[in-house]
């Protein structure tokens, strides 16, 4: 998650865990004609991940400077600083339309307020995968639990034009 304010709302950084990578990459089925946006990137690892994974382009959105300098740093660490685009934005102000996976960890609140965007802007087979939190309204295609020290995990598949069709208004 990453610090980021959208009607109030505040959303504190948690990194996602190392050991949900592998599931999030096979989750998200990358192609090479991908096109990844990770919103609210924190330190880049999960687009870092997709950009090393051979995407055509992973983008990172982070509102906060600091954490999207770290980003920076560890794409150019990892050697994939040329595949991936970094913005320091609010997200809910960023044109999502090239995006043909998105990775979220936010709050179920900010993935409510995130939902109408979503379906807009979106083009259909679109895969949306949520960490722990769901979007409301949203039938997942897939939901996998990863047992973790401490709690267990929840990934949640979407794909818009499947998940979103007939979804109740919010």
């Amino acid at each position: 998650m990453t610090s980021s304010f959208y009607e109030g709302i505040r959303v504190p950084w948690v990194p996602t865990r190392e050991e949900l990578l592998d599931i999030i990459m096979r989750l998200a089925d990358l192609k090479s004609t991908d096109i990844f946006y990770d919103l609210g990137c924190g330190d880049g690892r999960v687009a870092i991940r997709a950009a090393k994974e051979g995407v055509k382009k992973a983008v990172c959105v982070e509102l906060n400077p600091v954490l999207i300098e770290r980003a920076k740093e560890n794409a150019k660490t990892a050697n994939v600083a040329d595949r991936i685009e970094f913005i320091n934005e609010d997200f809910f102000k960023v044109n999502l339309s090239e995006a043909s996976v998105i990775y979220m960890y936010l709050l179920t609140s900010v993935n409510r307020a995130l939902r109408p965007k979503l379906e807009s802007e979106l083009k259909n087979g679109t895969r949306i995968i949520t960490l722990d939190f769901e979007v409301p309204g949203w039938k997942p295609i897939q939901v996998v639990e990863v047992a973790l020290p401490m709690r267990t995990a929840r990934l949640y598949l979407y794909v818009k034009g499947v998940s979103d069709a007939g979804a109740e208004t919010i």
